[in-house]
């Protein structure tokens, strides 16, 4: 396979094939991110992309998952998604699912016949950054939406019969902003529902702005306490029935696993002795991204 500069998937997509279909990110300034940084947005030539997947044939005898890269996949033309899509599904009949990243740009872009048609081709979930339900977290890390915003885009997702994996970043506002980030962001994921919620812990990367704010003072880090107490405020406030709650990345203190609302207790619990035993949370040193 070709591909350009470094390239980025979610974890459940470690075994997928991954295909560029654009490369970097349409938005590429959020504060927080040193994603994509050494490439500027750009769609790839159709010609390119299919063929990527005639060699992918060749090369391999059985693919169960494709995922789309890069940043923002959904963002190219509709005409040109459904002949990307057809042509996974006429070369890889034994595929499974098809999945890309997705911004609220792209989504809004998109009409619901679109979405719909998109489904019924095979892609079958996106994954969505929504970072923060607290539009002041939002605001201070230059995503470049509101809440309301994203919640809007999660929901038209879901309404056209497309899955939606969802993800926030645990820590992202900081002392300051810690009720306001868990208790929104609690919020918005209630209001979209999606089949997945994913929660990273905040890590600072060198080259971003978040990584200046901090080394001169200006954002504080959450200490590990600190992280436990904005988890339990965000699972207490979770209402979204069905959803997949995973907290098990690389860059967490805490692995937290379940399905709302069945495991919710379970999980609190989970966080109680965590709170009591700091020696159970996962190392300074063996967390990454």
């Amino acid at each position: 396979m070709r591909y350009q500069g470094m390239v980025y998937r979610p974890p459940s997509e470690a075994y997928s094939l991954i295909v560029q279909v654009t490369y970097g990110c349409s938005h590429n300034t959020c504060a927080f991110c040193s994603m994509y940084k050494e490439k500027h947005f750009a769609l790839r030539p159709l010609e390119e992309i299919i063929e990527d997947f005639h060699m992918a044939r060749e090369r391999y005898r059985h693919v169960d998952k494709v995922f789309l890269a890069d940043g923002d996949a959904l963002i190219r033309k509709a005409s040109e998604s459904y002949m990307i899509l057809d042509t996974v599904r006429e070369l890889f009949p034994e595929c499974q699912r098809v999945t890309s990243y997705a911004s609220p740009s792209s989504i809004r872009i998109r009409t619901d016949e679109e979405l719909r048609t998109l489904r019924e081709k095979g892609l079958t979930m996106v994954y969505m950054g929504l970072e923060s339900g607290s539009d002041a977290v939002l605001k201070l890390m230059r995503k470049g939406h509101t809440a309301a915003e994203i919640i809007a885009m999660g929901q038209k997702v879901r309404r056209n019969g497309m899955a939606l994996s969802v993800t926030a970043i645990t820590g992202l506002g900081g002392p300051e902003l810690l009720k306001e980030h868990a208790v929104e962001t609690a919020k918005a994921f209630n209001a979209m529902n999606p089949e997945y919620i994913g929660m990273l812990t905040l890590m600072v990367e060198p080259g971003t702005p978040l990584f200046d704010w901090v080394r001169e003072g200006s954002f504080q880090l959450l200490t590990q306490p600190q992280v436990l107490e904005e988890t339990r405020l965000l699972v207490e406030n979770l209402d979204s029935p069905g959803s997949v709650f995973r907290m098990n990345h690389a860059s967490n203190y805490l692995v937290l696993k379940g399905t709302l609302h069945g495991d919710q207790q379970a999980m609190l619990e989970m966080i109680d002795r965590a709170e009591h035993n700091l020696s159970l949370l996962r190392p300074e040193e063996w967390r990454g991204l």
